[in-house]
């Protein structure tokens, strides 16, 4: 871990067209004040990668609303009419991908993998403009490995040196973003001494930085 962080010097690693991959699940286990010091950053053309659109007044929906977002990847977007409405005006590029599939193609990225091979989506829209292969008579899609520039990481508890674990559901999607990112940065709900390493979750290497101050409990 390069150190503790505060909200001035995080927006100092944000930029225009930058890629960026946020935990939750509809909002549990996302860092609300790290997106909140992208939407006061303002800056534009984002791709953002997440579990879900969130809600127009919670996680990414904020920076959606904030008409930040160049491109969403998600799994759903039924909770913010925001994107729907966007989508429809040509305003926000939008790519579903199912569940299972984005969360596989995330941790490819992280495991050095240029891809997953998946059988869902075969025949229907997900499929359009992506190989098929078959193995052994059976056909799938060629997914390809995500990344991203930066991962907000929330709904953790971390320690002194960097190690996270997460509290119960607000797992979900951010250990896999820790590992696909070019730059990782978490908004912990508490800081303690030090975590046992028997329930390290994420390993204090795959983060660079711990938001801190009035954004942890």
């Amino acid at each position: 871990m390069r150190g503790i962080i505060s909200g001035d010097k995080f927006k100092t690693l944000l930029k225009d067209g930058m890629s960026i991959m946020v935990g939750g699940f509809l909002t549990n286990g996302t860092p609300e004040g790290l997106i909140d010091l992208v939407v006061e950053a303002n800056i534009k053309d984002l791709t953002i990668i997440c579990n879900d659109g969130g809600y127009p007044d919670k996680g990414v929906g904020k920076l959606v609303v904030n008409k930040q977002v160049k491109k969403l990847i998600a799994s759903h977007i039924g909770t913010n009419p925001m994107v729907g409405t966007l989508m429809s005006e040509g305003k926000l590029e939008v790519e579903l991908s199912p569940q299972g599939t984005l969360a596989e193609r995330i941790r490819a990225y992280g495991a050095g993998l240029g891809g997953v091979l998946t059988p869902t989506g075969l025949d229907t829209l997900v499929q359009e403009g992506k190989e098929i292969i078959t193995i052994k008579d059976k056909k799938y899609i060629l997914e390809e490995a995500l990344g991203a520039d930066l991962a907000l990481v929330g709904g953790a508890i971390a320690d002194n040196y960097g190690n996270l674990k997460y509290n119960k559901t607000m797992r979900n999607f951010n250990p896999i973003i820790a590992t696909a990112c070019e730059l990782v940065v978490c908004e912990p709900r508490k800081i303690i001494d030090e975590i046992n390493p028997e329930n390290v979750i994420t390993p204090h290497p795959f983060v660079d930085y711990l938001l801190v101050g009035e954004y942890n409990d």
